[in-house]
């Protein structure tokens, strides 16, 4: 197997100026058409857990209240992990082409992580009406609208 290159389009800026991408000037035309999309699916890089101690590990002990005793780390949203890679669903405010910049409502990454790639959230691909969970995590919200008000910190283990 090779090695695969991947670089970034830009980063996550968390700050006074609330939450946006700033996407690096050479791909800012990159940005044309995405006026009337609500939606993004970025593609960050868990930065701040990329070590060869966490790309090592494959299993963990019980991350989620209900989830059985060890979990296959594909099955978690987990940082640590082989490729740490990540995919959030982020609401778009607006989109400043001039600056390269796409205001968020919110992402759950971290200020200064590198985004890899944007994708339009589109439903005829991305949504899917009736996906089925295991019992251990099938109380939680079925949408983002709902997520954010509901009691995660009651959900981990950490």
């Amino acid at each position: 197997m090779k090695n695969l290159e991947v670089n970034p389009i830009g980063k996550v800026v968390n700050g006074e100026d609330g939450t946006y991408i700033e996407v690096l000037p050479q791909y800012i035309p990159a940005l044309k058409a995405l006026d009337g999309f609500s939606h993004l699916q970025v593609i960050w890089w868990f930065s701040d857990f990329d070590s060869p101690e966490a790309r090592a590990v494959t299993e963990v002990p019980k991350p989620y209240k209900n989830a059985p005793e060890v979990v296959g780390i594909f099955a978690t949203r987990s940082p640590v992990r082989p490729n740490p890679l990540a995919l959030s669903t982020a609401e778009v405010i607006r989109i400043d082409y001039g600056k390269g910049r796409i205001e968020l409502t919110y992402i759950d990454a971290n200020d200064q992580t590198p985004v890899l790639d944007l994708k339009p959230y589109t439903p005829s691909l991305d949504r899917v009406e009736n996906p089925r969970v295991p019992d251990w995590c099938s109380h939680w919200p079925k949408n983002i609208e709902t997520s954010e008000d509901f009691p995660w910190e009651e959900e981990f283990h950490f």
